[in-house]
């Protein structure tokens, strides 16, 4: 399924650097025309997100009364979701859609002349052939290092991977002596430190002014401070995969975190504005 994604996405990338000529700038815009697609899936999870901080009294209420009656206290959180036109597992869909595109980027930047040029296989296993044959192999990236070694020879495997300077192609474990394959990584980590903080504050804006009890108060911190640590790890397991991979795939989570920051900014925003004018 990865590869069907992955091949999908090699179309449009390869679309985009058929007219600007370089593998970075078609990065760059595969990630923002990937952002406006799935815009609708953004502002649905950005709504479930404040109705939820918003249902959160009535779930407790509900909690208190029918404390003693499980059964009976899930009927009426399930009624009350039916009744709000809300699913408990609404935000299920936007993680789906992040791991796919995860993986499937992954493999698009892994394997550019498979997914993207679309080269045939028989020339590919040629080229790995030969520079197997010649003691310089990469079991890791083969495609990757087809281009740096074949494509000034031939055309068909040929991507211009410069991008101010930075080579997308390098793979920052296997040229830590070059500081140029830290930036984007630095840039990436960066960025998604600025992402969790603001992602921390919305959500603690979202619960400010609850009439909590002690013992509710303090649940509420708990899952707080386990959704801070967990939010902490996707870019700690990111960075992880980054400094192994091309810098290709940095770039697109470089690109796709500046973009996600300003999409909240103005959706929240947006949401906020609208929830002044209803309440006036």
């Amino acid at each position: 399924m990865l590869s069907f994604f992955a091949n999908i996405f090699g179309y449009l990338l390869n679309f985009l650097y058929e007219i600007f000529k370089n593998y970075g700038l078609a990065i760059i815009l595969f990630s923002i025309i990937v952002k406006i697609i799935l815009l609708p899936i953004s502002i649905k999870q950005q709504k479930t997100m404040k109705k939820s901080a918003k249902l959160r009294e009535e779930m407790n209420s509900i909690q208190d009364k029918y404390s003693n009656n499980p059964e009976k206290m899930n009927q009426e959180i399930m009624s009350l979701y039916k009744r709000e036109n809300m699913s408990p597992f609404s935000g299920c869909l936007s993680s789906i859609v992040q791991i796919i595109l995860l993986f499937s980027v992954f493999y698009l930047v892994r394997s550019p002349l498979t997914y993207m040029k679309k080269v045939d296989n028989e020339v590919i296993q040629n080229y790995q052939n030969e520079i197997t044959q010649e003691g310089q192999t990469n079991t890791a990236y083969p495609e990757i290092q087809i281009i740096k070694e074949k494509g000034n020879e031939d055309e068909r495997v040929y991507l211009n991977m410069d991008l101010l300077g930075v080579d997308l192609s390098s793979v920052p474990t296997q040229n830590l002596s070059d500081p140029r394959v830290y930036i984007i990584p630095v840039l990436y980590v960066i960025s998604s430190f600025i992402s969790i903080k603001m992602t921390n504050k919305m959500q603690e804006n979202q619960t400010k002014g609850k009439d909590e009890n002690k013992e509710e108060k303090s649940e509420l911190d708990a899952a707080l401070t386990v959704n801070k640590n967990m939010t902490y790890m996707m870019p700690i397991m990111s960075i992880s995969i980054a400094i192994i991979a091309p810098l290709g795939l940095a770039l697109y989570w470089l690109t796709n975190n500046i973009l996600m920051i300003i999409e909240r900014l103005i959706l929240d925003k947006v949401m906020n504005g609208k929830e002044e004018e209803e309440n006036v």
